[in-house]
C-alpha cells in the first residue's frame, strides 16, 4: 500500500511546552537528539512473574526493540496489567479475569494516547491478553502488530504424556477417588516444561490463531512454540514491519473490516475454537466501530463450515501437531473457498495474496471442506426459550451420541455449592440426567464473569461427565468438553430467562436443531419474571466499576460505550 506521508503526530511543535519538557525527559534518559524525529513505537509488554505464560516476554521485547532501532524507529517498552486464567482465577472465583481484559485495553490506551506515540507492537500471551490488545488496537487505530508469543510444552508421567489439559481433567479423577493426591501432585510437576500458554485449542491458542486470521499478526505467527527460533524471527520481523506500517499509514481499521471478522469466524468454526472467542471477537468489532452482529455471523458460518481439525480437547491432535501441519495459514488455505480474499493484513498484502503463496496442506491433522472430519461445525450458536439471544457451544467437543439431552434443572448461584454436590454419597448429589444451571456468573451478575471452569474440572473424570449437561452465563475454559452450553444470553443479571429457572424445571437441549429450551409454560414464566432480579452484592473497587459500566455479552461485554470512546480520525 502507498500513501501520502503525513507528519508524525509524535513530533511536537518546536518551542511548545510539551516539546520542551519531553526533550528534557528524554535527554536525561540518554536518548540522542537525532532520535527525536523518528517514528516512536511502543512495545506493549505484559510480562509478569505470576505466570509461566509471560516469563519469556522480556527477552522477546528486547528483540522487538532491537529490530525497531535497526529499521529506523525509536522504541519504548511499556508495561501493562496482565492476567492468567490459572493464576488470577484464584481470587473471587475468577471474577477478575474478564474485567482484566478491558482494564488492559484501557491501560494500553492511556500510555499510547497519552504520549501520542506513532505505532505499537503488542506482545500477546494468555487468554485475555490477545483480545485486550486487539480491542486497544481497534479503538486507538494507530499502526499496530500483534505478536502472539507461543504455546508451552508438557512432559510425561508414568510413561504417559501429560500437559495442562491432562492435569486439568485429572482434578475430577482425584475428586472421584480414581487417583490419589500423590499422583495428582506428580502430574503437576511435569505438566508444564517451558514458557507460553496452555497446550491445546483453549482460549489462548484460539485467540492467537484468530488474531492471525483477522490479519493482525504477520503470516505464520500462530500457533508457535514459545522459546523457538521461529518466534524470535517473528519478533524481529514485527519490529521491522511496524516502522514500515507507520510510514504507510496502515492502521487497524484498514484491517479489522467485516470481511476480516467473517474470515476469523469461519476459522473458529472450522477448528472448533474456544467458546470464549465469540465475546472477544464481538468486543473487538465494537471497538473498531463496526455495526456487525458477531453472534449472527457465527450462526451463518456454522451452516457453511464443517469441522476440519480435531485439536485437543476436540480430538487427539496436539497444538504442536497443528503447528507442524502449517497452523493458521494451513487452516486458512483449507477454508480458502469460503473466505473473503480482499481482507487486508498487517503484511500490507491481502489474505488472498498471502494464500496464493501457500500450498495445499498435506497432513493427517487437517481435513478438507470436501471431506471434513465431521459435517457439523466445530463451534455453533444455539437459541431457544432459555437463550433467546443465543448461547455458544463447542459442538466438536460433544460426542454425536449425546446431541440431545433433556433433564431436570439443578440451579446454583455459587460454584462451590455445585462442586460440593458432585461428591459421592452427598444427600443432594447431582445425578445422572440433571442439567446443572450455573447462573449469576455473567459479567454483570458476578460482577466480573465467574470462572465456572472449576466446576467443569471437578465434573471431568467422574462417572457423571457425559451424563450431566451444564448451562451457564459464566465463563468456561477452552479446555471444557462434554454437554456444555456457555455464554447464555441475556445473562441472568440482565433479566434473561436463566434468572427464573427453578429446581426441577425440565430443560431440553437439541444440538442438531441448535436449540436450548426451558419447558415451562408462558403464564408461569410471566409470573416468575414479574419479580425483579436481585443482583449479588458487588465488592468495592474495580469489580463494582465493571458492573456499573459493562455492556451485554451479545456485544462483547465491553466496558463503556465504544462508539463514545473512539478517537477522532482525521
Amino acid at each position: 500500500m502507498t500513501r501520502t506521508r503525513r507528519p508524525l503526530r509524535s513530533n511536537f511543535e518546536p518551542g511548545s511546552t510539551r516539546w520542551a519538557v519531553r526533550r528534557a525527559q528524554w535527554i536525561a534518559m540518554g536518548i540522542s537528539e537525532e532520535d527525536f524525529a523518528k517514528p516512536k513505537i511502543a512495545i506493549v509488554n505484559t510480562s509478569s512473574r505470576l505466570s509461566v505464560c509471560y516469563q519469556h516476554l522480556d527477552r522477546l521485547a528486547a528483540r522487538v526493540e532491537a529490530a525497531i532501532r535497526t529499521a529506523g524507529g525509536l522504541p519504548f517498552e511499556i508495561r501493562t496489567a496482565a492476567s492468567s486464567d490459572f493464576v488470577t482465577s484464584a481470587g473471587r472465583q475468577g471474577r477478575y479475569l474478564m474485567p482484566t481484559r478491558d482494564l488492559m485495553s484501557f491501560d494500553v490506551e492511556v500510555q499510547i494516547e497519552g504520549a501520542e506515540l506513532d505505532g505499537m507492537v503488542l506482545l500477546s500471551s494468555c487468554d485475555k491478553t490477545t483480545p485486550a490488545h486487539l480491542m486497544a488496537a481497534a479503538r486507538l487505530d494507530v499502526p499496530s502488530i500483534v505478536v502472539t508469543c507461543g504455546y508451552q510444552l508438557g512432559g510425561s508421567c508414568g510413561g504417559k504424556s501429560v500437559d495442562i489439559e491432562t492435569l486439568y481433567n485429572s482434578v475430577g479423577s482425584y475428586k472421584a477417588g480414581e487417583i490419589d493426591l500423590a499422583q495428582l501432585t506428580e502430574m503437576s510437576r511435569v505438566a508444564i516444561t517451558g514458557p507460553g500458554v496452555c497446550a491445546g485449542l483453549a482460549t489462548a491458542n484460539s485467540m492467537h490463531v484468530l488474531a492471525e486470521a483477522l490479519g493482525m499478526t504477520l503470516p505464520g505467527n500462530a500457533p508457535v512454540r514459545a522459546g523457538s527460533e521461529r518466534l524470535d524471527g517473528i519478533c524481529d520481523a514485527a519490529g521491522r514491519r511496524i516502522v514500515e506500517m507507520v510510514e504507510e499509514e496502515l492502521r487497524p481499521r484498514d484491517i479489522l473490516t467485516p470481511a476480516a471478522f467473517r474470515n476469523a469466524i469461519r476459522v473458529a468454526v472450522g477448528l472448533g475454537a474456544s467458546v470464549n472467542v465469540v465475546r472477544h471477537l464481538a468486543a473487538t468489532a465494537r471497538e473498531a466501530g463496526l455495526d456487525l452482529n458477531i453472534v449472527a455471523e457465527v450462526e451463518a458460518a456454522a451452516a457453511q463450515v464443517p469441522l476440519i481439525a480435531r485439536i485437543r480437547p476436540n480430538g487427539g491432535t496436539r497444538i504442536e501437531d497443528f503447528d507442524e501441519a502449517g497452523g493458521c495459514l494451513a487452516a486458512l488455505k483449507v477454508l480458502e473457498g469460503v473466505l473473503e480474499p480482499d481482507a487486508m493484513t498487517v503484511s500490507g498484502r491481502t489474505m488472498g495474496e498471502l494464500l496464493r503463496e501457500v500450498g495445499a496442506p498435506r497432513s493427517p491433522h487437517l481435513a478438507t471442506l470436501e471431506a471434513p472430519f465431521s459435517p457439523d461445525p466445530g463451534l455453533a450458536i444455539i437459541r431457544g426459550s432459555l437463550a433467546p439471544d443465543g448461547a455458544v457451544v463447542k459442538v466438536a467437543a460433544i460426542p454425536r451420541r449425546i446431541r440431545r439431552f433433556s433433564g431436570r434443572a439443578r440451579v446454583f448461584e455459587n460454584e462451590a455449592d455445585a462442586i460440593e454436590r458432585l461428591a459421592p454419597g452427598h444427600a443432594e448429589r447431582v445425578r445422572k440426567g440433571d442439567v446443572v444451571v450455573l447462573r449469576m456468573m455473567g459479567p454483570k451478575g458476578g460482577p466480573g464473569t465467574v470462572f465456572a471452569a472449576s466446576f467443569m474440572a471437578a465434573l471431568q473424570g467422574t462417572e457423571l461427565a457425559s451424563e450431566v449437561a451444564v448451562v451457564t452465563d459464566g465463563e468456561l475454559s477452552g479446555l471444557n468438553s462434554g454437554i456444555t452450553i456457555g455464554q447464555v444470553m441475556p445473562e441472568a443479571a440482565e433479566g434473561g430467562p436463566l434468572a427464573y429457572v427453578e429446581n426441577g424445571d425440565e430443560i431440553a437441549i437439541d444440538l442438531d436443531r441448535r436449540s436450548v429450551d426451558l419447558l415451562v409454560d408462558l403464564d408461569e414464566m410471566a409470573r416468575r419474571s414479574a419479580v425483579p432480579v436481585r443482583l449479588p452484592e458487588a465488592p468495592r473497587g474495580w469489580l463494582a466499576i465493571y458492573r456499573a459500566t459493562v455492556g451485554p455479552l451479545s456485544r462483547g461485554a465491553v466496558v463503556g460505550d465504544a462508539a463514545q470512546m473512539d478517537p477522532a480520525r482525521d
